[in-house]
């Protein structure tokens, strides 16, 4: 049995510097016009700030947007964790019956139809200003990606395992543990990693909506005292924020699959 030796640490580095000038010439691109075009047409400060504004503005009211940061990270994790609980429960319910599979999948995809600035409101009603509401919305909003994602790897998992392990006397339960969760594994952070783009954006909205503290509430303040660079501010806040939360997927995902690094390791040099 042959082992794929892992590339020198400097072939490693590299390869991640190759990797990360593209999208960082496109975000100078992207900024330089930003600047540009403010420049050219000379717009106010409180239409259209430029990056260095953005930037100097979002530092200097830092004791005010960390809190609000902090606040909206907890709900937007809390509620991925929500999520993965649900998203397991029914992706395991799905997969064990084809009368609940026919029963709750259309559900589940009805689920996601609808608009939460319409259901924000409604929840906000039921449970009020704190941050059960925000939890429960970023839930609704994740668990499709993650479950769709489980019920195609638990439908995926090997036969011929499957029915050795069969007619070793194997339980449903020993199967799945075994056989059908190892190969869902995959395709589970592959939707956790869809879900969690999402999770900053659907508690946002429901802060919107009604909240104590929170990036929503703060875009709001900001927004109705004309101060455009503190919106933009959290915009960029809420976008590192959300690149922080998958890279951490990213980290977990190379954690419990450990096989996968050979193979990646094994491209086109």
């Amino acid at each position: 049995m042959s082992v794929i030796a892992a590339p020198p640490p400097r072939r490693r580095w590299s390869r991640r510097l190759a990797n990360a000038w593209p999208p960082a010439l496109v975000l100078a691109v992207v900024v330089g016009l930003w600047a540009g075009v403010g420049a050219l047409v000379h717009a106010a400060s409180d239409v259209l700030p430029g990056p260095d504004l953005v930037v100097r503005s979002t530092w200097q009211d830092r004791s005010n947007l960390w809190p609000a940061a902090w606040t909206t990270t907890r709900e937007a994790i809390f509620g991925i964790l929500a999520a993965i609980v649900v998203a397991v429960v029914l992706a395991v319910a799905i997969d064990s019956s084809r009368t609940v599979r026919r029963s709750i999948y259309p559900l589940m995809v009805a689920s996601q139809t609808l608009p939460i600035i319409a259901l924000a409101p409604l929840v906000v009603i039921w449970f009020g200003f704190g941050p059960l509401p925000k939890i429960a919305l970023v839930a609704l909003f994740t668990f499709f990606a993650i479950a769709v994602g489980l019920v195609q790897g638990l439908a995926s998992a090997d036969v011929d395992a499957t029915n050795l392990l069969r007619t070793m006397g194997a339980s449903r339960l020993q199967l799945l543990l075994r056989v059908r969760v190892p190969s869902a594994i995959p395709q589970f952070f592959t939707g956790l990693k869809v879900a969690v783009t999402y999770s900053f954006v659907s508690a946002i909205v429901a802060e919107f909506v009604g909240a104590q503290q929170g990036l929503g509430v703060y875009m709001t303040t900001a927004k109705n005292a004309f101060r455009t660079d503190l919106v933009f501010g959290a915009v960029l806040v809420t976008a590192i924020l959300t690149l922080l939360l998958f890279a951490i997927v990213t980290v977990l995902e190379r954690l419990a699959l450990p096989w996968r690094r050979p193979a990646s390791a094994t491209g086109t040099p």
